[in-house]
């Protein structure tokens, strides 16, 4: 299961933190149901074949699909949760250039919730596609989310 924290940005450098880091993961767009994350291809995520590897190419969705369900309102406040199932169809190959996840909510309730998307390459091709159900943390079911607790105590 993977974890997503969100903030009210829309191009925000903590809603990607670590892992995500890692492999040079960005948001360019974030709004409530809809999420953009873009990386730019590293010879360090292709595989032998000389592809970008199936593992980076669902990591992109997942992060998208879920980021879609937690965008937050409240300045200062993230809103969190995790994957509970995700699907992800390799359409075509990828070697080089920048690739864009787009992930939509669907639907859900409160808790649970349900996204989908694509990612393509700058040409426009199809790359993948994906969908999945995500659940929201305690504390992370509105829009107006919790305490991010990595900014600290707000000072009086």
């Amino acid at each position: 299961m993977s974890e997503s924290e969100s903030t009210p940005s829309s191009t925000t450098p903590q809603a990607l933190m670590g892992y995500h880091e890692l492999l040079g993961l960005h948001v360019v767009e974030w709004q409530a149901g809809r999420t953009v994350v873009e990386l730019t291809i590293e010879p360090k995520h292709l595989n032998r074949s000389g592809n970008v590897h199936g593992g980076v190419l669902t990591s992109m969705l997942d992060s998208a699909l879920s980021l879609s369900g937690l965008h937050c309102d409240v300045p200062g406040n993230i809103r969190r949760g995790m994957t509970l199932s995700l699907t992800t169809t390799f359409v075509g190959p990828a070697k080089q250039g920048v690739l864009r996840a787009t992930g939509t909510l669907r639907g859900g309730g409160q808790k649970t919730y349900m996204g989908s998307g694509d990612i393509v390459d700058e040409q426009g091709n199809l790359v993948a596609m994906g969908e999945g159900s995500f659940r929201r943390r305690s504390g992370s079911e509105t829009s107006q989310g919790i305490p991010d607790p990595l900014l600290g105590e707000p000072e009086e």
